[in-house]
């Protein structure tokens, strides 16, 4: 399979992946027993749930460190680029992307590996490129956090290498502020001789323009769905001579009925919610110095946090939650990464409920129908 037939280049309106399930909790801070157990078993099941059933893809999180609380959300995580290559291997058509800060690892070493797991998926690998934001990751790994723009500037050296490790043939030395190497060279090449897909969730300036520069998928946060239109348009501006995939991430709790869904939410969220955790998350994230979510939002989605790591909430019936979708997409939005609170025991509504209702609104086509290259 040549990697432009892959999934990710079907002819779905509206593409969706599963998002965090390589993190205990997935991305909901929740101390209900209905939470997420990311054991890999659990993970290879819920891959297959999502192949079965169409989705494009599967994206991790990368975390080093969890969000304490009684849950410590995010601290029990799979490391994404051997899980990415044990789900490639486990599957057969879906497409599943590391998550890396590159800071954590040398642009050698990594490229290496992001091509071993390019070959066992035959080009449905992908890489989303991380310049981070924690501090006390950082500090994990004996390094300084660089000033926000500052770490785009290092990403730029890091990406410019991987790329020409994959693309060149002769070995080359690279001279830059941050990294010195010599007669740098690295074989086999990706799958079939293209690279894996880039993708890049900046969305302060440094970081749209980085993924302007290098991103095949754009990842944004979405905190008004109004607002959306315009902000999907800004983001195209970017990459005027490319046509990146414009994506966001979600998390979808839903039932059949108004009260049901709220019910539950209620039970998730504020009943059973890990709020210590998520006001530990808030105050990492203020302290962080990112750009990409002005300070006094971060602290008015606290909630946010604990039904879904402060991704866009898709809460309500399932003809709401595939209303919100066609909503997003007419709006410019080409896919959504999603979580749920179980990502096996939930995925039916998913499977059963929403995606044929998307269907019907023309977001997405019948399985057997989606192959054709777009």
């Amino acid at each position: 399979m040549e990697r432009d037939q892959t999934r990710m280049f079907n002819t779905n309106r509206f593409k969706l992946g599963l998002f965090g399930m390589n993190c205990n909790g997935g991305l909901t801070m929740t101390k209900a027993p209905e939470r997420w157990d990311q054991s890999w078993r659990n993970n290879v099941t819920a891959a297959r749930l999502a192949e079965q059933a169409g989705l494009e893809f599967l994206l991790p999180i990368g975390r080093w460190h969890g969000y304490r609380g009684e849950t410590d959300t995010e601290g029990t995580t799979w490391e994404t680029l051997v899980w990415a290559a044990g789900l490639l291997a486990a599957t057969e058509e879906i497409s599943a992307f590391g998550t890396l800060h590159v800071s954590f690892a040398n642009p050698v070493f990594a490229a290496k590996q992001m091509v071993t797991a390019d070959h066992i998926g035959e080009g449905r690998f992908g890489i989303n490129i991380v310049s981070g934001w924690n501090e006390g990751e950082f500090a994990m790994f004996g390094l300084n956090l660089l000033e926000h723009d500052e770490r785009y500037a290092y990403s730029e050296e890091w990406v410019e290498i991987v790329k020409r490790i994959w693309s060149q043939t002769d070995p080359f030395d690279y001279h830059g502020k941050y990294f010195q190497l010599a007669q740098v060279l690295g074989k086999p090449k990706p799958w079939q001789g293209t690279r894996p897909l880039l993708m890049s969730a900046g969305s302060s300036p440094a970081g749209r323009a980085f993924a302007a520069r290098h991103a095949d998928c754009l990842f944004m946060n979405i905190f008004d769905l109004d607002a959306l239109p315009k902000d999907v348009a800004d983001l195209r501006a970017t990459a005027p001579d490319r046509s990146p995939g414009i994506y966001a991430s979600g998390h979808i709790i839903s039932r059949r009925t108004t009260r049901e869904t709220k019910e539950f939410y209620d039970y998730i969220v504020h009943e059973q919610g890990d709020w210590e955790a998520a006001e530990h998350i808030v105050s990492i994230r203020i302290s962080g110095g990112g750009k990409s979510i002005p300070p006094e939002l971060v602290r008015k989605m606290t909630e946010r946090h604990v039904s879904g790591i402060g991704t866009m909430p898709l809460v309500g019936t399932y003809d709401e939650v595939a209303g919100l979708f066609k909503r997003m997409s007419d709006a410019g939005l080409d896919g959504m990464a999603v979580g749920l609170v179980n990502y096996i025991d939930e995925f039916p509504i998913l499977r059963d409920e929403i995606l044929p209702r998307m269907e019907r609104l023309g977001l997405r086509k019948p399985l057997e129908s989606s192959h054709q290259k777009q």
